[in-house]
């Protein structure tokens, strides 16, 4: 589950930096995606809500010229055979090094019909 979630973050920066579309990460997500930050509770029940949630959050790491994410801490459970929890804190930095910030989230990564997918994800408040 470790190394999937690697591949996901892999293609989740190849979107921040501008070489991949962000579509490509319907392959990570799953739909329904369950999303609470902040700002809000969101039920995405479609592709495009999905999408669109994505492109958001990846133009604004292209307009901070973002590079890659560092991964601070990490903590993975397995909650039973068709799900996981997955808890990190990361760190969004530029090519030069320097760092565009930081977040934790919780992700309920759960394995259906489609294989492994994000079910749920959990942004942590400042």
């Amino acid at each position: 589950m470790r190394r999937w979630f690697d591949e996901y973050l892999g293609a989740f920066a190849a979107c921040g930096r501008g070489e991949s579309d962000t579509s490509s990460l319907l392959a990570y997500y799953g739909v329904p995606l369950l999303v609470t930050t902040d700002d809000g509770f969101f039920a995405l029940t479609t592709d495009d809500r999905v999408v669109a949630m994505v492109e958001r959050q990846v133009e604004g790491m292209r307009a901070a010229a973002y590079d890659r994410t560092e991964t601070l801490d990490s903590q993975l459970a397995i909650l039973n055979r068709n799900s996981a929890v997955y808890r990190a804190t990361f760190s969004r930095r530029r090519r030069d090094d320097s760092e565009i910030g930081r977040l934790t989230a919780t992700y309920l990564i759960t394995d259906g019909q489609l294989g492994l997918r994000i079910s749920v994800l959990a942004v942590h408040g400042r």
